[in-house]
């Protein structure tokens, strides 16, 4: 992120991440986006769409949501594991979720290494959370990625994961709560427990 904009007043007045302003991403910021996220399907949800969000806008995503949700079965991790090349066929055919073969082949891949990892997904993502990031000012100071998140990368690649890059790293540990990058002047700053 670039921009060096603040916390800006919301349509409550309520100051806020200013990309959570808007309309289609208010709900999805106040209620959801760095909350802790600790189990298995909700991690492997959001890594799957952060994963389907490379290269496109997250607004794309976030509209598509329960479309994917409905397409992959709620993430639900064997689930999604045992799909099929009927499946595959299924979700190319799907209009409401991103029709990306390379994507859909990695999230199939992915369900299957996640059930293998040794104490789960959402385990193994939380292990690399650091106590001593730095709270935000402004969102010129979020970085894109962090040396925790190339090193989760690195492990989940070694491991057989997929579309799952330092920068997709760090998106899921952003919008699961391992990090809370919500600006310093934000109201939702500190308000999840970890």
């Amino acid at each position: 992120m670039t921009d060096a904009s603040g916390a800006i007043p919301g349509p409550d007045g309520q100051l806020r991440c200013p990309w959570g302003v808007g309309p289609d991403y208010l709900s999805y910021h106040d209620e959801e986006w760095g909350r802790p996220v600790r189990d298995d399907v909700g991690m492997f949800e959001r890594l799957s769409l952060e994963g389907f969000q490379s290269g496109l806008s997250w607004l794309t995503i976030l509209r598509k949501r329960e479309n994917f949700r409905a397409a992959f079965h709620g993430f639900d991790l064997a689930a999604v594991a045992g799909f099929d090349n009927g499946d595959v066929d299924r979700l190319l055919a799907d209009t409401g979720i991103v029709r990306n073969r390379a994507k859909i082949d990695a999230v199939i891949s992915n369900a299957r290494v996640a059930l293998e990892l040794p104490g789960g997904l959402a385990a193994t993502v939380w292990s690399y959370a650091e106590s001593n990031a730095a709270v935000p000012r402004t969102l010129a100071d979020i970085p894109s990625s962090t040396p925790a998140s190339k090193a989760l990368s690195v492990y989940l690649r070694k491991h057989g994961f997929r579309f799952t890059g330092p920068v997709t790293a760090y998106a899921t540990m952003q919008s699961c709560g391992i990090v809370d990058d919500h600006l310093i002047d934000c109201f939702r700053r500190g308000a999840y427990a970890v």
